[in-house]
């Protein structure tokens, strides 16, 4: 047993010495030959609880291989508790609710991936999942009957014989949707003799080679890379919907419409009766085929009878079910009867659908049947609530949960203490081995027996002495004490089993490190039509890729028009001169183009290189004069400190962490900070903050928190009283929400230095504002100040820490040029607890929205109602409140004065506002985590950055959220507004491929911190080029300047090109026509050619040439060759220098044979023999560099 196998034994054994779960074990082993009937167990803490869990379900595993169920009343403990389950060597599904979709609206469906993963771990006989978690309601709804699976479930194997047609043909009925590209689950696409496939079980997606019909190659790639990461010899494809519909149940389907179409007499129902008829004849996906669930599977299935399947299967007679919080679970199941019921009465009511067929779910009294029939145990804090049912047994724990310690030696040594006196086993846990040794080594040095986990004969939990403290790292669990048995556990860890999402997502792995060609801004966003930025030629409009036989060599083009008849022709192995232009565009979306020749362009690129370099000079100027100033060095971390951080009860993320680190080391210099810290919405920025203020009051100095609106300083101070509460920090407000008797109390508080920590608007920049001694300003959101704020800002933070906060994130290339010159932390990871948001995109119909309203407002919830016309606001709040009169309706908009806006804003804080009508000002609103339900009515005109942004304000709790981006009915979409709402639609988090989309959000950012001027420039040559130019002139300014490329023309006879056969979407091959023309080493050649084999197969002649076309350029360029040239059958290399005796040493060392023309033109000769003549030339170019090199080194 390994050491981390033997921490994991040691601590789920634990529960093992309870003489209680050895009864419940027999108990359970009993019934399995007789009937079953529930046990009730109590008295378990959190972190017992869970090592219960494990304990009962590693040995009943032992025998029957059926996962077991446990059953939570929230989402939020399903979450908490599959975290420690994983930590305690389980693996863990989640089984969540769906929601029924009755109507013809597009969702995403991340949700029904996650329950069909689940679902497959009960037919599957080598899935190794232990456990799924469900809510009851998600356990009792209806979905796919086990023999429908089983039947969609294809596992393919090596030398399996399946035609690719007939492979397709199954992905198509499973419900995959074909694509170029697969970046997301329930994808395929087709390259050749190459499949790649996502299914909803898998972490990775799966590329299938294939030689003629027989499987010949099968592995897992990476959804980043597209490289493949793992080979397999077999892998089970099942269905990526949860409802599937072939032909006859889409006949069924139009005959129960029509029925419905003839007795509907509500205009409203016949409209939307006749559009699923209409999606049924046009073979279409149909949204609303929820609602014919039990038409469609007439065999009604719960997740509880795949339960009972497996276990029979494994042959148990009953599956493992546990019930956390019995009570609490029933209460939930008794109101989602009532939720589905009232919405089946609403179906019937307007005959949308016949009575047979509305049924969606089983009930509460048979979900307490199936508990009774299997004999579920109720894992209950009392033995209360049960009267009168017949149970199998009862069994009392006597568990307390312990503290966690973090860094609070103090007490952990005087627990331990007590511990040793009683004679308990004790176990401690922290986070990593040195942290380990630390511990043993101060808890010996207060004559505490404490001791490390050995690496042979480790302790178990029998042989584990009594008395001592043993501690292991690595592992994190909530503490807990056996008191009947007498063993402890004690959690050294900030936040003992935080939870975070990683076992409900595929996407939210650990991002690896890329090569320098994958690093290159993907181009399969480009398309025909959109503008591009040439080095030398400026602005112009791409129009595709052109095939060209030019004097026999054929290659591809680049086609780019420019004003006026002007076209280039570019050959795709000099793409390194081209970008896609972000920047300004006019309404229309156009852009002027650049005249080729024309002197315009050079005007526009000298104006901003003199713009660039005016900005590095004046911004190395400011960080040198910085660096000069003397400021106050903090203490480094202490107790408080420690105990502070320890306190937040989320997981920090690994952003977060880095930017904690990057602002304590400024801090702790004797130098002023000033840096900027940019995160998206709700990444944690303010936590961040708070750390720093809490460092800076630690070492006796006063923090000012600056921020642009009052509702946010009102915010911003709840979370401060909530964050230092239990501290020695005192913190006050200064904003017009307090009377001016307050405000001159809180002015004499701050210059006597009783406030430690104060948050405004810019009234703090006011001349009567003195502190006693100022140590660090953080401001909220710069960008939102005035001219005269900002001036103001500079001189009261004079030789303080500055600490800049921003929503807008920072483009990572615009961050790496600034390196240096500018300190920036960046936040570019979203926090763990955070489901997705659930997106719809439809048709606006007044009874969806109004429900989705009132569904919200059931639970407790808030609304935004996004309404992006002024004119009209009131008439849409006026309509919402005659359909809800209950609710509680507010109006927001630009053309309001601050102070109605703020009033508005604490309104929705507090929960005195239920739905706010707004426009898109709550792009950079305050945080509401209550609102969980966003309607968007025009979504269509919005830009997707807007959508992204505007999306961010729901979703900020561990709650689910709902987003419905709604169009006007009958609206014709235009292509732009399809894609973009296409793309909100399916990526509901942050993904490889929303980066990309998100590129005008960061311009913006962009332009906020690189100021008005910088931002036109930035407007007049493209995002990318200034980026380029800033890079340089930081580097020039700073004496860094790299040399400029020595430009190589190379003019060979050979055909170069990407075959469209090879590559058949045009974007993919744009993509590899840019890697190629990146490539500079013989490494960048080799990783690409196995990209290209991986990812397309084998590589044609034409692809090969093209790669080292480009790798001898680049060769060429390096070793100061201006012209590389091709005359019949011969190619000569044409050096700047000539030196015979190098060139014959790198051809002997090379295998070569070159001969040299000395007379005239100088120049190397190589007559073509090898069919891969550049190969050759290439080797010695090569040996050719080396040998300069060293002679320059020496």
């Amino acid at each position: 047993m390994s050491e981390i196998n033997s921490k994991i034994s040691l601590i789920a054994d634990s529960i093992l010495l309870e003489k209680e779960l050895d009864e419940i074990q027999k108990l359970i082993f009993s019934r399995q030959h007789e009937s079953a009937h529930p046990i009730l167990v109590s008295g378990l803490s959190d972190g017992a609880r869970m090592v219960f869990y494990a304990a009962l379900i590693r040995k009943i595993r032992e025998k029957y291989k059926a996962p077991a169920i446990i059953i939570v009343d929230d989402e939020k403990d399903a979450l908490k508790l599959s975290n420690a389950l994983s930590e305690l060597a389980l693996k863990p599904l989640a089984y969540p609710l769906r929601d029924f979709i009755f109507h013809n609206i597009t969702s995403s469906h991340e949700y029904e991936h996650e329950r069909l993963r689940a679902l497959s771990a009960f037919i599957d006989e080598e899935c190794d999942c232990d456990v799924v978690i469900a809510t009851p309601d998600a356990a009792m709804q209806y979905t796919m009957p086990v023999e429908v699976l089983k039947n969609n479930t294809l596992t393919l194997r090596l030398s399996d014989e399946m035609s690719l047609e007939a492979l397709t043909a199954h992905l198509e009925a499973g419900g995959y949707s074909r694509c170029e590209l697969v970046d997301g689950v329930g994808q395929y696409s087709v390259r050749g003799g190459i499949v790649d496939i996502y299914p909803p079980y898998a972490e990775n997606p799966v590329r299938i080679e294939y030689f003629g019909d027989e499987i010949d190659q099968m592995g897992y790639f990476d959804i980043m890379t597209q490289r493949k990461i793992e080979n397999i010899r077999s892998v089970p494809i099942p269905p990526a919907r949860e409802l599937l519909y072939g032909k006859d149940k889409r006949e069924l389907i139009r005959e129960a419409a029509t029925k419905q179409l003839k007795k509907a007499s509500d205009e409203r129902v016949r409209v939307e009766l006749a559009g699923e008829l209409e999606a049924i004849d046009a073979g279409l996906e149909l949204y609303f085929a929820d609602k014919y669930i039990s038409l469609i599977y007439e065999n009604h299935t719960t997740l509880a009878d795949y339960a009972e399947y497996a276990a029979k299967r494994c042959g148990q007679v009953y599956p493992l079910v546990f019930v956390q919080d019995t009570s609490g679970c029933m209460d939930r199941m008794k109101a989602y009867d009532f939720h589905i019921n009232s919405e089946i009465e609403s179906l019937l009511e307007h005959d949308e659908i016949a009575a047979r067929y509305a049924e969606y779910s089983r009930g509460s009294d048979y979900c307490d049947l199936f508990f009774d029939r299997v004999g579920a145990l109720f894992c209950d804090a009392f033995m209360t609530g049960h009267s009168g049912q017949r149970l199998s047994g009862m069994f009392s724990f006597r568990t307390k949960q312990t503290v966690s310690y973090a860094d609070n030696m103090e007490l952990l040594c005087e627990d331990l203490t007590s511990y040793a006196e009683a004679k308990f086993r004790s176990v401690v846990l922290c986070e990593n081995e040195i942290t380990a040794k630390n511990i043993v080594a101060a808890l010996n040095e207060k004559g505490i027996q404490a001791i490390r986990q050995p690496d042979e004969n480790p302790y178990g939990i029998l042989t584990l002495p009594e008395g001592v403290a043993l501690v292991i790292s690595g592992f994190n669990l909530t503490g807990f004490e056996l008191t009947a048995t007498r063993f402890a556990l004690l959690s050294m860890y900030q936040n003992p089993n935080s939870y975070s999402r990683t076992i409900l997502s595929h996407s939210r792995k650990a991002k690896k490190s890329r090569s320098s060609q994958e690093k290159i801004l993907s181009y399969n966003d480009l398309s025909v039509g959109d503008f591009v930025v040439h080095v030398n030629h400026g602005i112009g409009q791409y129009l595709g890729i052109e095939q060209l036989t030019v004097v026999g060599t054929t290659r591809d083009y680049i086609k780019i028009k420019y004003a006026g008849s002007d076209v280039l022709y570019l050959p795709t192995d000099q793409l390194d001169m081209v970008s896609k232009y972000i920047g300004a565009h006019t309404d229309n979306g156009a852009v002027k183009l650049s005249k080729m020749g024309g002197g315009d362009w050079i005007k526009a690129k000298t104006k901003a290189k003199l713009a660039a370099k005016s900005m590095a000079k004046e911004l190395i100027r400011l960080y040198a004069e910085r660096q000069r100033r003397e400021g106050f060095a903090f203490h480094s971390d202490d107790e408080f400190q420690r105990e502070f951080e320890a306190a937040f009860e989320y997981e920090e993320t690994e952003g977060q962490l880095n930017s904690i680190n990057e602002i304590k080391a400024d801090m702790e210099r004797p130098v002023p900070m000033d840096r900027l810290l940019c995160g998206d919405v709700g990444f944690g920025k303010t936590e961040v903050a708070l750390r720093a203020a809490f460092k800076a009051v630690m070492s006796g100095k006063q923090v000012a928190l600056l921020v642009p609106t009052t509702i946010l300083a009102l915010q911003h101070y709840q979370t401060l009283l909530t964050r230092m509460r239990g501290f020695p920090v005192s913190c006050d407000m200064l904003s017009r929400f307090r009377t001016p008797k307050q405000q001159a109390e809180t002015l004499r508080r701050l210059r006597r230095g009783d406030i430690d920590i104060i948050v405004g608007t810019h009234r703090l920049v006011s001349n009567d504002v003195v502190f006693k001694d100022l140590g660090l300003v953080i401001v909220d959101e710069e960008q939102r100040f005035g001219v005269a704020q900002k001036e103001k800002l500079k001189q009261i933070a004079g030789n303080v820490d500055v600490l800049t906060l921003t929503a807008t994130p920072i483009p990572r290339t615009l961050n790496m040029a600034m390196s240096g010159i500018r300190d920036m932390s960046v936040l570019d990871e979203a926090p763990g607890d955070r489901f997705p948001v659930q997106t719809f995109v439809m048709e606006y119909d007044e009874l969806i929205i109004n429900e989705a309203i009132k569904k919200e407002l059931r639970r407790g919830g808030q609304v935004f109602f996004l309404h992006n016309t002024v004119d009209d606001i009131d008439a849409v709040a006026l309509r919402l409140s005659r359909a809800i009169p209950e609710a509680r309706i507010a109006t927001a908009h630009g053309k309001m004065d601050k102070e109605q806006l703020s009033d508005i804003w604490r309104g929705m804080v507090v929960g005195d506002i239920d739905i706010l009508v707004s426009t898109t000002i709550i792009e950079s609103g305050v945080d509401v985590p209550n609102a969980n339900t966003l309607i968007i009515d025009h979504a269509e005109r919005l830009g997707l950055s807007q959508l992204h942004q505007i999306r961010g304000r729901v979703g900020r709790s561990s709650r689910r959220a709902f987003a419905y981006f709604t169009y006007p009915p009958n609206l014709s979409l235009s292509e732009i507004a399809t894609k973009r709402l296409s793309a909100m639609r399916e990526y509901t988090e942050f993904g490889s491929g929303f980066k990309i989309a998100l590129r005008d959000l960061e311009i913006r950012g962009a332009g906020n911190l690189l100021g008005a001027e910088q931002h036109g420039q930035l407007d007049s040559i493209g995002y990318d080029l200034y980026v380029k130019i800033l890079n340089e002139a930081v580097l020039e300014e700073k004496g860094e300047a790299p040399k400029p490329r020595f430009e190589s023309k190379v003019d060979l006879a050979l055909d170069a090109y990407l075959p469209e056969k090879y590559i058949r979407s045009e974007s993919q091959r744009m993509d590899i026509y840019k890697k190629i023309a990146h490539i500079e080493t013989r490494e960048d050649l080799d990783d690409l050619a196995d990209e290209l084999c991986d990812r397309f197969g084998e590589i044609p002649r034409q692809a090969d040439t093209l790669m080292y076309v480009s790798l001898a350029r680049s060769l060429c360029s390096a070793a100061r060759i201006p012209k590389l040239e091709q005359k019949g059958q011969v190619i000569s290399l044409i050096p700047e220098q000539f030196d015979p005796v190098r060139w014959a040493k790198a051809a002997s060392e090379s295998n070569v044979q070159l001969t040299f023309q000395m007379a005239g033109r100088q120049c190397v000769n190589y007559k073509i023999k090898s069919p891969r003549p550049l190969c050759d030339i290439c080797d010695v170019l090569e040996q050719y560099l080396g040998d300069v090199q060293k002679n320059q080194q020496k």
